[in-house]
């Protein structure tokens, strides 16, 4: 049988440009479905044509039993209902078996975030501590004002190069999902960190020498690209000081800057811009926390709620 996966997975990451995370992710997802069907139909010859809509709906519940959460399953089958379009689009299979399986129903969740209070107390501890000129912590403090700052994403964060920052002009350029580029404005106070972090930066290449990354800006004190356990390690660990049962998250900084735009009364589709969403449903669910937020200032001051 040809390996039609690895068609699949070649045509998305050379053709279509995938991100590598999406490319993984399918990697991962689509190489599970390969193994249950395989011990689905017992046969070693057995062929992608054979997959009906019956057996996706048997490879889902064999998810669910393992654990999975509705949100992961329903991305498996995203990409099994990619994968069997390109299939059919290249008359490899007679059509689309996953277009009839329903996608499981996803709960919304209103995202964990900071109050501006947490957000002041978090920030000054960070800036108290960053006087003191150690490495990490001038870096934690540029990377949390950044996040705060501009809404965004670990990966985005991790994957920023000197040439993207415009000191001068206050703007950032984001690489997002899909490898999107986004232009975001930078906030006077995260330009400030920022500057302190790029001397300390300077610092590192002048002592590493040619061995350094001079095309990252988040450099370690070993002058390589600051790695994404490295950087969520930084920044969870000053945020559980902040709250320490709430299990806050780097994500939770990106949440926090979207929620303070909205109840500050910004734009809805402007924050949608800033964040990079493709579509403006998954921004409305900062509005959902926003709403809430105020039925419990109602509830709390009104003297007949």
């Amino acid at each position: 049988m040809p390996d039609l996966l690895s068609d699949f997975l070649t045509h998305l990451a050379k053709e279509r440009d995938v991100s590598p995370h999406t490319v993984a992710a399918y990697t991962r997802d689509l190489g599970e479905l390969r193994e249950f069907l395989g011990a689905h139909y017992g046969d070693p010859n057995w062929q992608w044509g054979q997959v009906d809509r019956l057996v996706l709906r048997s490879w889902m519940a064999h998810l669910a039993r393992r654990g999975l959460a509705k949100r992961s399953i329903a991305r498996a089958l995203s990409a099994a209902r990619t994968f069997f379009r390109f299939l059919h689009a290249n008359d490899l299979v007679a059509g689309n078996p996953a277009r009839a399986v329903g996608s499981p129903k996803i709960e919304k969740y209103l995202p964990g975030h900071l109050d501006r209070k947490q957000v002041e107390t978090l920030l000054q501890a960070l800036e108290t501590r960053a006087k003191e000129g150690k490495h990490r912590d001038v870096m934690a403090l540029a990377m949390i004002e950044l996040l705060y700052s501009c809404g965004l994403r670990l990966s985005e964060l991790r994957g920023i190069n000197r040439a993207d920052l415009d000191l001068l002009a206050g703007q950032v350029k984001v690489r997002g999902k899909g490898r999107k580029e986004r232009i975001v404005p930078v906030g006077s106070h995260a330009q400030r960190a920022l500057r302190e972090f790029e001397r300390k930066r300077d610092q590192v290449i002048a002592a590493v020498g040619p061995a350094a990354d001079r095309q990252a800006f988040f450099l370690s004190d070993r002058g390589k690209r600051a790695s994404l356990s490295t950087i969520q390690k930084a920044i969870v660990g000053w945020l559980s000081q902040v709250d320490e049962g709430a299990g806050l998250s780097t994500h939770s900084l990106r949440h926090t800057f979207a929620t303070h735009l909205l109840d500050a009364g910004a734009d809805l589709r402007a924050v949608q811009e800033l964040l990079g969403h493709a579509s403006v449903s998954t921004t409305q669910i900062y509005t959902h926390t926003s709403v809430e937020r105020l039925k419990q200032v109602y509830r709390q001051a009104h003297p007949r709620a």
